[in-house]
């Protein structure tokens, strides 16, 4: 099985890509299975173009190819969609514009579940802290990125709750004929259009690898403002999308993951960033709470509160 040849085409959609950019680039070109084209889905062409001044992009990466549009065209599912729809491949594979390949295996150890199950409709890949990031934040990635990869599919929605659908577009690979199938990301949404498609495929019978052999360093040191922004438009998302999350709340896998760190901060003796925690999960909660009661909110308070002002436009 592990013969097989498959045609890979990597999506990645950007926005004021800073100088860290280039050296992805470079590294999905080094890798073991190399992507067939990698397509860039830009939104306003001169950061695009300010970043690559003076130097001959198109010729140094001919296996690229890079699409245009306005900030008014952005959208997380419809921007992503469009780019499926440029891929030519067998497989594509999403990705963000700060996730960097830990190395020259990702493409090939992201896609190797497909040729083991052919009921797998996405597969995505464990994400690593960088340097940078706090006790916090590498705890947080260890818990949601083991290093155990796995399967979900509807037998585990008992047991695992709402992260049977957990699955993440800073890394993931679509398998093409079941996205087109399943009528591929919801085209207007502020976030989760990755959950969202792979709740559609659980319960549609299909399943979701999590590739823990394939390694992105990408992690975020949020202040409390931004993550209330972000759980904000988390808890907006959900509240769209009823019909899939309102059967598996995601406040105990929350409030699970909070108590798992206020642990494991005084286990490797710093209690006193559990006040940190505190203050980042109370500004999470309120946001997410906010989120799912926006319709009831006045617009201007809603645009506020958001990361992504734009989606209100």
């Amino acid at each position: 099985m592990r013969g097989i040849k498959m045609k890979v085409d990597v999506i990645i959609p950007t926005y004021k890509p800073d100088k860290g950019f280039p050296e992805m680039i470079k590294r999905l070109e080094k890798q073991t299975l190399k992507p067939n084209r990698i397509i860039i889905m830009n939104t306003e062409e001169k950061y695009f173009e300010k970043l690559l001044y003076g130097t001959d992009f198109a010729r140094e990466h001919p296996e690229v190819e890079v699409h245009h549009l306005s900030k008014r065209e952005f959208n997380h599912g419809g921007t992503r969609h469009l780019g499926a729809l440029h891929s030519s491949g067998d497989i594509f594979v999403c990705m963000t514009q700060d996730a960097l390949p830990a190395d020259n295996r990702l493409l090939e150890e992201l896609t190797a579940p497909f040729l083991s199950d052919d009921r797998i409709a996405v597969s995505y890949a464990r994400q690593l802290p960088e340097k940078d990031s706090g006790e916090i934040e590498r705890f947080t990635r260890a818990y949601n990125y083991p290093e155990e990869s796995c399967v979900k599919g509807k037998e585990q929605l008992s047991e695992m709750g709402i992260k049977t659908y957990f699955c993440s577009n800073v890394c993931a690979a679509y398998k093409k004929d079941i996205y087109q199938e399943l009528g591929g990301f919801v085209r207007h949404t502020i976030f989760n259009e990755d959950m969202i498609y792979a709740a559609g495929a659980v319960q549609a019978g299909w399943k979701i690898s999590y590739a823990a052999g394939a390694r992105v360093y990408h992690s975020h040191n949020y202040s409390c403002r931004e993550q209330f922004r972000r759980n904000f438009d988390n808890g907006v998302s959900q509240a769209q999308h009823t019909d899939i999350f309102s059967g598996v709340p995601s406040e105990s896998e929350g409030m699970k993951l909070v108590k798992q760190t206020a642990s494991h901060l005084i286990a490797v003796h710093k209690p006193w960033l559990v006040i940190k925690l505190i203050a980042a999960s109370g500004a999470k909660y309120m946001g997410f709470w906010l989120g799912k009661h926006y319709k009831s909110l006045p617009a201007r308070f809603v645009k506020a509160c958001s990361m992504n002002k734009d989606y209100w436009l």
